[in-house]
């Protein structure tokens, strides 16, 4: 039987006088792809902003392979294990390609180097930036953004700069890849080789993944298992087949 990766029970919050998101139920597994979706303000990436810390719930819980995390500080999260991407691309756009990925290296212990030892170049800075340099690399492959690594991010094209913020998530060594909107603004061919991408992620390197994503087509493709969120409340949960052809879920999505 699968462990469970991420589980929440009865997570919402409230501003003001507006309940966002209420009483969220949902447990993702170990290896799996899960999708949230719904209609604009639905609430996804406020589910998203919970869960990595942005945001504080207002009223139930969360845990992370077992551990209890919220409240927990964007920091502390990312170090447990949840990494994520963003509907609006954040990249450092002066960096390389493959500098945009070392800095998501840096919350690994393995590469940690002090301070003194990075200002008077060490020979223990100099093999711990080789040896970032060579798992950036490795992660590029994934990608497939190998022959851009030296290139400036912010001349990378749209569909390709998406891959490299999937990228610097991976960096972060997550249990659990949160991507919003991975495939927004993308053409059919990128839609396609990013599926591939993601679902290698998975199936390589044993990571889950949870995705925020409007192209059912693209959700269908992919997710084991989904939730479909309206006004902030889970209308259905299940396989793509039956939680998108369900009344109240096409109701939700076409009006009438």
């Amino acid at each position: 039987m699968s462990k469970v990766i991420l589980k929440t029970e009865n997570l919402g919050i409230s501003f003001g006088g507006l309940k966002a998101v209420q009483n969220l139920n949902i447990e993702i597994k170990e290896k799996q792809l899960y999708g949230l979706v719904g209609p604009n303000g639905a609430g996804k990436t406020t589910v998203f902003n919970m869960i990595t810390g942005v945001y504080k719930p207002t009223t139930g819980r969360f845990w992370l392979d077992g551990e209890d995390l919220t409240g927990k500080g964007q920091e502390t999260i990312n170090h447990k294990g949840i990494a994520r991407t963003f509907q609006n691309i954040r990249l450092f756009n002066n960096m390389t390609v493959i500098r945009n990925v070392m800095v998501g290296l840096h919350n690994q212990p393995e590469y940690k180097c002090s301070v003194f030892a990075s200002i008077f170049r060490t020979p223990r800075h100099f093999k711990t930036e080789k040896a970032m340099r060579a798992r950036a690399k490795e992660i590029l492959e994934i990608v497939g953004l190998m022959d851009e690594r030296n290139s400036l991010s912010c001349n990378l094209p749209y569909g390709k700069q998406r891959k490299l913020e999937i990228a610097r998530a991976l960096a972060t060594n997550p249990k659990l890849l949160c991507l919003d909107e991975p495939a927004a603004g993308m053409n059919p061919h990128e839609t396609a080789d990013l599926m591939d991408i993601v679902r290698r992620i998975r199936d390589e390197y044993n990571i889950t993944i949870l995705l925020i994503e409007h192209d059912m087509k693209f959700v269908s493709g992919l997710c084991d298992e989904i939730t479909v969120l309206n006004f902030g409340t889970s209308l259905v949960q299940g396989t793509p087949e039956v939680a998108l052809s369900d009344p109240e879920v096409i109701k939700a999505y076409i009006g009438g």
